[in-house]
């Protein structure tokens, strides 16, 4: 164990100025073995200024490409341990939940497309028709047995929600928009689409929606005005993604690609006029199934064609600055980045969930969660410590901190 007292040589009597300096040279192993020696340098070399600039290096540690810390108050020594478990996949497995597929018909079924969203200590889920909030367990992965509150409105399954700033903005199979206060009771539907909502954003006062009957939709929530559609885009296909730029100046879509247009296309949030396509080369059928800011120019997108794509709009919107195919040729249904460097992606088949370095070009990780029933995963989410990852019939949790 280390001592009570620092070594007697005169270089540990330096101002903590001086030896933070000094100290900001190591790299994570020799400040680790700098923290053995006694009790004043275990102190010293475990000050988040020393360890910031390591983690900003590795994957899912909290800091996004910009430097922000997404988890603050957490140590950041204490990330970077955890960082290590997501780059060598070291991890728990659990089934946290499990529900029945709903049958529609005899001889044939439908399952329930979950989609997951996390805020602090909650997890928040929709099943059939509802939305519940699950409280995570303070001292594991797991979630308590019943759901917290539940969220309702819906007359046919959810298809999509999303969760900002203490509100939930949800699309149906019911071409309706449902707005929730998470902290009260108010709450606001409204006829949204012909078609069943299959995504939706919600950012700035503005929610934007895409349906299967081939529109995007912008729609205000200002005093007076909510509910009311502000514009309506003809986007000529099936919308399966859509998201909001950080600037709150553009919208992004993705398209089934079942014509002759881009499925992957970006609007003008004032006007809803088209600004740009992304891409040249089109499948038939090379549908993006999710897209996600990382910056306002900085932006992922997947689906059927197997590939995760990353655009920089600034560069070039002809062609992508990096793409990962899908090692096994399935389609992804879903990805998610930390903002530096992990991209995790939730494939179609076998509940496979890859984590992918940004720096490779291959496959880091993968977690094969569904056999030998096969399902997708829908969506999935993750902090610096778990990966939450809904499919058909089960919630699963991977705990990085074993």
């Amino acid at each position: 164990p280390p001592s009570s007292s620092p070594p007697s040589s005169p270089l540990w009597a330096l101002p903590e100025e001086l030896l933070l300096l000094i100290c900001s040279y190591l790299d994570a192993q020799a400040l680790g073995r700098l923290g053995q020696v006694c009790r004043r340098l275990r102190f010293l070399s475990s000050r988040d200024l020393l360890w910031r600039r390591i983690a900003r290096g590795c994957l899912n540690s909290g800091f996004t490409q910009l430097g922000t810390d997404l988890a603050a108050g957490i140590p950041v020594k204490e990330r970077v341990k955890v960082s290590q478990n997501w780059r060598h996949g070291r991890c728990r497995r659990e089934t946290v939940l499990k529900w029945k597929c709903k049958q529609v018909a005899p001889f044939s079924s439908t399952f329930l497309m979950p989609w997951v969203e996390l805020d602090g200590e909650y997890l928040y889920l929709s099943q059939a028709e509802n939305i519940q909030a699950y409280r995570l367990c303070p001292d594991g992965p797991g979630l308590q047995r019943h759901p917290q509150a539940i969220f309702s409105g819906h007359q046919e399954d959810v298809c999509r929600f999303v969760l900002v700033n203490s509100h939930i903005v949800s699309g149906g199979g019911d071409g309706n928009i449902v707005l929730h206060k998470i902290h009260g009771s108010y709450s606001v539907k409204f006829s949204a689409h012909e078609q069943e909502v299959n995504c939706v954003d919600f950012q700035g006062g503005l929610i934007v929606s895409g349906s299967r009957d081939r529109t995007a939709k912008v729609w205000s929530l200002s005093a007076g005005r909510v509910g009311q559609c502000l514009h309506t885009v003809q986007t000529e296909d099936r919308v399966w993604s859509i998201a909001i730029s950080p600037l709150l100046s553009s919208f992004v879509t993705g398209t089934a690609c079942c014509g002759h247009t881009s499925p992957l296309r970006i609007w003008d949030l004032e006007s809803g006029q088209l600004l740009t396509c992304l891409g040249t080369d089109f499948h038939h059928g090379a549908g993006v199934l999710d897209v996600f800011y990382e910056t306002p120019s900085l932006l992922l997108s997947c689906g059927y064609d197997t590939y995760i794509r990353y655009w920089d709009i600034r560069t070039s919107t002809r062609k992508c600055v990096q793409e990962w195919e899908e090692p096994h040729d399935s389609a992804l249904y879903c990805i998610r980045s930390d903002k530096n460097h992990m991209i995790a992606s939730g494939s179609s088949y076998y509940g496979v969930v890859r984590l992918w370095d940004k720096r490779q070009t291959r496959c880091l990780q993968s977690f094969h969660l569904s056999s030998p029933t096969s399902s997708p995963v829908y969506c999935l989410r993750f902090s610096t410590t778990h990966l939450y990852a809904a499919l058909a019939s089960a919630l699963h949790v991977l705990d990085f901190t074993a």
